[in-house]
């Protein structure tokens, strides 16, 4: 039976994540994460390829479930058999937004319009609020010229924007984030930090999976760190997570690299990010 108890307290957080554990088959995705987000907080979870952010993501979103341990979001229990109850299922797509790295997983309609549409359709609100938020939307995503243009023909920065509007459209109080930033133009990158921190702004709770550090430093009040071995390795704000070399090179989010500097050959090593630091240069 599912819990319908809710946590009503002030200051309940949006999520609660309780020694959650995950298996692919046999692979490992989480082991024993426990961790709470608050209302109105900007979270980055920071991980390198496979260490379970995105599972991680998938399961705040009632996409997946756990297979050992219990999540709680927005006060009640979130389980395959909570999300059964039309209410509760009615109420939490309402109020929690997720953003696939993909965009060509999340996009079908036939045009731009349509697919902004289509989430305010589902909730079954009347045809003028969604013509508004539609309207609305276009607006604010910079989107009126491409309104009528089918979203498989866009570039990646279009589509991303796109999928965003089309989680925008439905005015959730949650927004979900995976790799929003990846493969796309720094033109863009730009743009979605600023919708973020906008977000932000308005109150929303803005959670985003990531392995990019300057992204995480650009958009996150607070970091959770995802070690190799799939369990929470470290949290705190940006600017102390993002300069514990020893946490991040455990967690494979930097690596020691040796450089020659000059006719001398003389050698050092120091800490690089996997994304963001091959392009430096030395004085």
């Amino acid at each position: 039976m599912a819990d319908t108890t809710a946590d009503t307290g002030a200051g309940a957080p949006v999520f609660r994540v309780d020694s959650v554990s995950y298996r692919y088959r046999e692979t490992v995705a989480l082991a024993g994460v426990s961790l709470t987000i608050g209302a109105g907080e900007r979270v980055a979870l920071l991980g390198a390829n496979g260490s379970g952010k995105s599972t991680l993501l998938k399961m705040l979103d009632g996409l997946i479930f756990p297979d050992q341990g219990h999540i709680r979001a927005l006060g009640h229990e979130l389980s395959a058999e909570a999300l059964k109850d039309d209410g509760f299922s009615r109420m939490f797509r309402q109020q929690v937004g997720f953003v696939f790295q993909n965009s060509d997983a999340q996009l079908f309609s036939p045009s731009v319009r349509e697919e902004i549409a289509f989430g305010p359709l589902h909730l079954g609100l009347s045809l003028e609020e969604v013509g508004r938020r539609v309207d609305d939307t276009l607006h604010i995503m910079g989107l009126e010229q491409l309104a009528d243009r089918p979203p498989y023909n866009l570039s990646g920065g279009e589509k991303k924007k796109v999928a965003l509007a089309s989680v925008l459209a439905i005015s959730p109080d949650v927004f979900l984030f995976d790799e929003p930033t990846a493969g796309l133009d720094p033109k863009t990158v730009s743009f979605l930090e600023r919708m973020v921190l906008q977000l932000s702004d308005a109150g929303k709770t803005v959670v985003t999976a990531t392995q990019d550090l300057e992204l995480a430093r650009v958009i996150a009040e607070r970091v959770l760190v995802l070690g190799e071995d799939h369990r929470l390795a470290g949290e705190g704000p940006p600017d102390e997570v993002l300069t514990d070399r020893e946490l991040l090179l455990s967690s494979n989010l930097i690596h020691d690299h040796s450089h020659r500097h000059d006719e001398r050959g003389l050698e050092h090593i120091h800490p690089h990010s996997h994304l963001t630091d091959h392009g430096h240069q030395h004085g």
